[in-house]
């Protein structure tokens, strides 16, 4: 079966990884674009990069039930019913969980975003994601695919810090 909020998810971690630690604007407009997503002004960098913050909780999260209760706080603080909507310009329906389609940046980004790893977590009964490993990096990454749960964000870090062991033990 398919993720269908698999393109949320990925679009959570892209933000999340030019908002954090300190985001540029530049670099979040960009990722926005590439999502399909408007320009933001530098007030609403400012608000996403809070939500951001947010947001890596449940990347950090131990385990599923610390993950979901995460998820559940975000809820209990953002979301609203759910709605359908295509934002009177054919994007295609879809499930929302925010107020309004033009409502504040920040709290689209967790409401979005937390429905697509709630989504996540009960699809795999498991952790949503996580922050690498690399003691040099520690960006999110989502547990999107099949197979056995991931350590590091990219092939780039876990290829480093094999690389760093393999000396250290030579």
């Amino acid at each position: 079966m398919a993720f269908p909020h698999r393109d949320s998810v990925q679009r959570a971690v892209d933000l999340l990884n030019v908002l954090l630690p300190d985001p540029d604007p530049a670099a979040v407009a960009r990722v926005l674009r590439e999502h399909g997503e408007t320009d933001v002004s530098d007030v609403d960098v400012a608000e996403l990069h809070a939500a951001a913050l947010e947001l890596r909780e449940v990347f950090a999260a131990p385990d599923v039930a610390t993950a979901a209760s995460v998820l559940n706080a975000l809820f209990a603080a953002y979301a609203r019913p759910p709605r359908l909507t295509d934002h009177d310009e054919g994007y295609g329906w879809h499930l929302h969980v925010d107020a309004a389609d033009d409502g504040p940046w920040g709290a689209w980004l967790v409401t979005s975003s937390a429905l697509g790893l709630a989504s996540l977590l009960a699809e795999r009964q498991d952790v949503p994601g996580g922050l690498c490993a690399s003691p040099s990096c520690g960006r999110p990454f989502a547990h999107t695919a099949g197979g056995s749960p991931r350590r590091f964000c990219s092939p780039r870090c876990a290829t480093r810090e094999r690389v760093a062991a393999h000396r250290a033990r030579s």
